[in-house]
């Protein structure tokens, strides 16, 4: 991406083909990290303001009794949710409505103790409601108690200009009821800045995501803005906001959510980076210092649905991979600066701000393997189509995003009653908080789950003559292993979608890899040499128990010997013990960095250099695919060869049938219209990707390719001998 210091240098530009065409090869210059003057977001430094914008944001989310008057409610007593759904564009406000949905339910049967009838109980198909009412034992019985979730805060955006008509329109009848009470849902209306969509090309989402970013929020006419801005951007990491959990759910194929949810990620960071620099004495800082920005960790995490991509028997849209290669390109060259690029070792705080990424991990699930889920289902596979498939990656995207909410829920998310009711003591629990997500994922990250109905305990038996009594059930932890990291596919059981997000490789060789994994007595050696499971860094694995189950000491052990034999090279491996937040045992494997060198992020990534970066004579055969294995796998990094095989910008045109040189100006003067001061301007030009962008993805996979760790290894000086070097 091109910094704000080049960016005089080419902001007055157009893209013409000389601007792209061949050019002479120059001597490549060592990567530097993105200017700070890039970054033109707003942000709030009115500490009283920023505190007010969140009372009134406060008293919309918990609303003031009507019984009660001001100086009897004690507002500061109702913490915000510790966990915060952002869905952008279409398909991320529809995942982040169902979740919020699905939780408004269980607390709505778990606080009326089942005396509300479940209609919707008749539904035989499959459903995220329909595997939240058998993990939760939402049924019409009393005799068991159902658990409780945390309710997020959920923040629906879009630049569609329907999108609250849009939403009610989708709850209808007997849902409608969602809506009204739901009172933890927002939605950001952005339409006085935009209100046609992006048409399908991120880099317009990206900048008119910019426009909204950088503007000042007194200027916007919604009243919401400015409490929302607050409450995500501003005040993120202080006291008074006690989210410390951030996930953007969002589609990388689209326009508006690939565009907008890495620069609201990248506003955040932005905000929050500044803070930790904010070394002010108490006494400088404003009125009610109560609330200081006092440094306190926050992990926020993109959760990113890929397109299909392999299905041959249906043509896909090329700009849908354009457009998520373009997404995973930009992360990846965001994610090796901040991780990787010490080349200086500068820790000033200019290097640490130019240095920013949008989020602390990106969750990627794969809508191309959620057929994978409808074919084992019934064999049929030619009647799948895009919204079977978007149905699946909703539950699918569900279904983790409770387990990381009660991995990590502190006992203020809860009724206050609940776990005296449940009978759960807390002290049995090991949680994951926002610090040991932060220190434990980074980079692109894929997600492994399956679930079972744990055996029954017996009644014990009276009869103290009665010694041959049947050995009770035990739970087969390889087999629950095994299916979690399986080809997607659906628990009839549990109706739940179980398996791994993103292939590491093809379906057909990892099918079989898997069956001669499961023959050999589930032996690693058939897997653990795969980059996606042998160049793996961290996993964090959260396994979830019901109520009054006891996992037994052989069985946890049993799971960490797969983990440690699947994933040799991790340097860090966490567990959290989640009780009485399901009914069924479930276990959640978040596997981080190595997801970049399966197929399909290869392949997006690949497609979207070869559309918009390739000089002409490389963008119609191999010699590009081929060329960039060779510099991930090669010892020696040669970049005068990428200079050679790219041009220096990417060419939005390569993915548009429109004229760019006309849609180019027309957002540009939105721009200077909206945001009235010349030196905050910003041309589409300067948010191009550049050649640089690549080269730094490039060396971030060549990173992960070459991750190894040394084995501890038994030393003493009883059996030393003498000098042996």
């Amino acid at each position: 991406m091109t910094s704000k210091k080049t960016a005089t240098a080419v902001s007055d530009l157009t893209l013409s083909p000389a601007a792209n065409g061949p050019e002479v090869s120059k001597p490549s210059s060592p990567p530097r990290p993105l200017s700070t003057q890039q970054y033109l977001y707003f942000t709030e430094t009115n500490t009283d303001r920023i505190l007010d914008n969140l009372d009134g944001l406060r008293d919309t989310v918990f609303p003031r009794p009507p019984h009660l008057v001001d100086d009897e409610y004690d507002r500061a007593q109702q913490e915000f949710p510790s966990v915060c759904l952002i869905g952008l564009g279409r398909c991320g406000s529809n995942i982040a409505l169902d979740v919020a949905e699905l939780v408004y339910n269980a607390r709505k049967f778990y606080l009326n103790e089942f005396n509300a009838e479940d209609k919707g109980y008749s539904d035989k198909g499959y459903s995220p409601a329909q595997w939240i009412r058998n993990n939760l034992r939402l049924g019409t019985s009393k005799a068991s108690k159902p658990v409780f979730l945390v309710e997020p805060l959920v923040m629906l955006g879009d630049l569609d200009k329907d999108i609250a008509g849009r939403i009610r329109f989708s709850r209808k009848g007997e849902k409608s009821g969602f809506l009204r009470d739901y009172s933890k849902m927002k939605i950001m209306d952005l339409s006085e800045v935009h209100a046609g969509g992006a048409g399908n090309a991120p880099i317009l989402g990206q900048y008119l995501a910019k426009i909204i970013l950088n503007k000042d929020t007194q200027r916007f006419s919604s009243p919401d803005w400015k409490m929302i801005h607050s409450y995500l951007i501003d005040s993120c990491g202080i006291k008074a906001n006690q989210s410390r959990l951030y996930f953007s759910i969002f589609s990388a194929g689209g326009g508006t959510g690939s565009g907008m949810a890495s620069e609201f990620g990248l506003a955040q960071q932005y905000s929050y980076m500044n803070k930790t620099f904010d070394t002010k004495p108490m006494d400088e800082h404003d009125s009610k210092s109560g609330h200081s920005f006092v440094f306190e960790p926050i992990f926020t995490s993109g959760i990113c649905v890929l397109p299909n991509i392999s299905d041959h028997r249906s043509e896909m849209s090329e700009a849908l991979h354009i457009n998520a290669g373009r997404l995973l390109c930009k992360y990846l060259s965001e994610e090796w600066d901040f991780s990787y690029n010490f080349a200086n070792e500068d820790s000033s705080e200019a290097s640490v701000m130019g240095r920013i990424r949008p989020w602390n991990a990106m969750m990627l699930i794969s809508n191309d393997i959620m057929r994978y889920a409808e074919e084992s289902d019934d064999g049929n596979i030619q009647n799948i189509d895009v919204n079977a498939m978007e149905k699946h990656a909703n539950q699918y995207i569900s279904q983790q995003i409770f387990n990381i909410l009660t991995a990590q829920a502190v006992t203020t998310d809860y009724d206050q009653n609940y776990f005296r009711r449940a009978g759960i003591d807390i002290g049995e629990t090991i949680r994951l908080d926002a610090n040991d997500l932060f220190m434990s994922l980074a980079g692109p990250v894929a997600i492994a789950y399956a679930e079972s109905v744990v055996p029954e305990t017996p009644v014990p038996s009276g009869d103290k003559f009665k010694v041959f009594e049947k050995e009770p059930p035990r739970l087969n932890i390889d087999d629950l292993f095994f299916r979690s990291i399986d080809l997607p596919h659906f628990n009839k059981v549990t109706q739940a979608i179980e398996g791994i997000s993103l292939l590491p490789i093809e379906s057909k060789r990892y099918r079989a890899s898997l069956e001669q994994y499961k023959n050999s007595g589930y032996d690693a050696a058939a897997l653990h040499d795969l980059h996606f499971f042998k160049n793996c860094s961290s996993v964090v694995s959260i396994v979830s128990l019901p109520k009054d189950y006891k996992l037994s000491y052989m069985d946890l052990n049993r799971l960490k010997t797969h983990l440690n034999s699947l994933f040799p090279n991790t340097t860090l491996k966490r567990y959290a013990l989640v009780i009485g937040a399901s009914a069924n045992l479930s276990l959640t494997t978040l596997i981080a960095k190595s997801p970049c060198l399966s197929d399909d992020f290869l392949t997006l990534i690949v497609a979207f250099i070869k559309r918009c970066f390739a000089r002409t004579p490389y963008r119609f055969d191999e010699t590009l695919d081929n060329s960039i294995l060779d510099f991930i796998i090669n010892e020696d990094f040669d970049e005068a060869r990428i200079d050679d095989l790219l041009n220096e910008f990417e060419n939005p045109a390569k993915i548009l049938d429109t004229n760019w040189y006309a849609i180019k100006p027309m957002y540009e003067k939105k721009y200077r219209e909206l945001i009235n001061d010349k030196d905050k301007f910003v041309s589409i030009n300067d948010i191009r990707l550049s050649r640089d962008c690549v080269k730094k993805s490039i060396k971030y996979l060549r990173e992960i390719y070459r991750h190894r760790i040394g084995k501890t290894k038994v030393i003493s000086l009883n059996n030393h001998t003498g000098r042996t070097y």
